[in-house]
């Protein structure tokens, strides 16, 4: 029943993050391409030097457990069940969409934003593999 449900909301939630990635949250477009490489330093500067939680909250576990589902993706294609192949595709594609994000100037290529959103994958399919063992997915 669980991975019924999840190849029916999987698409529209991807569609609804990728709306969140390029035009929600007050996103507008930057008059210069930005990037920042710098990984964990940027991360943690961010933290330092913002004064509201709620900021760091949204920012820095928005990016990991809005893509926890992903790791979840072994349940519509059995290619991606294996930890290596699903992460080597996610960060394909989110670099992907980084870029884009890079491109159209509707956001920060950030390689902490793959990291944290990589992470999230890995804690997704921890859960899927829990809950496997656990219920007889």
């Amino acid at each position: 029943m669980l991975k019924k449900v999840y190849k029916i909301v999987i698409i529209p939630y991807t569609l609804f993050l990728l709306y969140l990635m390029f035009l929600g949250m007050g996103r507008y477009q930057y008059e210069d391409n930005l990037i920042t490489v710098e990984p964990i330093f940027s991360t943690i500067k961010f933290i330092q030097t913002t004064d509201e939680w709620r900021d760091i909250v949204i920012i820095v576990l928005g990016n990991i457990v809005m893509f926890v589902p992903f790791g979840f993706l072994g349940w519509i294609f059995p290619g991606l069940k294996d930890l290596k192949t699903l992460c080597i595709t996610f960060i394909s594609a989110i670099v992907i969409v980084e870029a884009l994000q890079y491109f159209t100037r509707m956001g920060i290529f950030e390689v902490d934003d793959i990291l944290l959103n990589t992470f999230g994958v890995y804690l997704g399919w921890q859960i899927r593999v829990f809950l496997e063992k656990k219920f007889s997915c």
